[in-house]
């Protein structure tokens, strides 16, 4: 990125939270006026949910409430997970504003919708963990999505955030560019903790949950530093693949 098309960028980012201010907010969804939030009551009803009988540990539907097939033969080092949407229309809009458009606020709007189903069971951990970013990519955007989330998130469950607890130390291929096949090789070791974990109890935080092999990989990592169970919690779910 050029110095010039780095600077707009930046300049973006600075002077948005100053024009919501000033001007009437839209829903980014439909243009209506929704207030102080980032969507209209009609647009938020309508985002879509998981449904009942997801799979306990990856949250993949048509499981009847019991693991699925693909935990059962390949377990995740991941031990379970809650998931506030299904990757698709239009969350798929939502999460790629907040990632690639800088669109903060709905990083707000993410983490109230996961406090709501975490709150009854936020007792079961010690603290959050935003999945980490490398540096290179982390330069490039500006910002780790899923710290956003998970810094607040982590104010209405009351719960701390460890954003240092886990690095990511290898420049990874993007996992949407590769086959599911190859995520899991992709990630292997690309984590490193430089903290003792001992007998902590975590979730982890990110934006969406494909294959769940980044997940996986974190949590491996967290469990060989001393942790004694890694739970996920993600914006959205992609519908499994066949």
């Amino acid at each position: 990125m050029s110095i010039v098309a780095q600077s707009r960028k930046w300049l973006g980012r600075a002077t948005r939270p100053v024009l919501n201010a000033l001007l009437p907010a839209s829903c980014l969804l439909c243009g209506a006026h929704c207030g102080a939030g980032m969507l209209c009551l009609d647009c938020h009803n309508d985002l879509p949910g998981l449904g009942p009988g997801t799979c306990p540990r990856c949250t993949a539907p048509g499981s009847g409430g019991l693991p699925c097939a693909r935990c059962q033969q390949h377990p995740p080092h991941f031990d379970g997970t809650w998931a506030a949407w299904r990757y698709e229309h239009p969350v798929d809009r939502l999460v790629q504003a907040l990632k690639f458009q800088a669109e903060l606020g709905l990083a707000e709007l993410f983490s109230q919708a996961l406090a709501t189903l975490l709150i009854p069971v936020a007792y079961q951990w010690d603290a959050l963990v935003p999945l980490p970013l490398h540096r290179h990519r982390l330069a490039e955007r500006g910002f780790n999505q899923s710290q956003e989330i998970a810094r607040r998130l982590g104010h209405c469950v009351n719960l701390p955030v460890l954003p240092d607890a886990c690095l990511r130390i290898c420049a990874t291929t993007s996992q949407a560019d590769l086959p599911q096949e190859l995520r899991h090789s992709n990630v292997r070791n690309a984590f490193h903790c430089p903290q003792d974990l001992q007998g902590m109890r975590l979730l982890l935080v990110d934006d969406v949950l494909t294959t769940g092999a980044t997940l996986s990989e974190c949590a491996r990592t967290l469990k060989l530093h001393g942790a004694l169970r890694v739970d996920a919690a993600v914006v959205a779910r992609t519908p499994q693949r066949p």
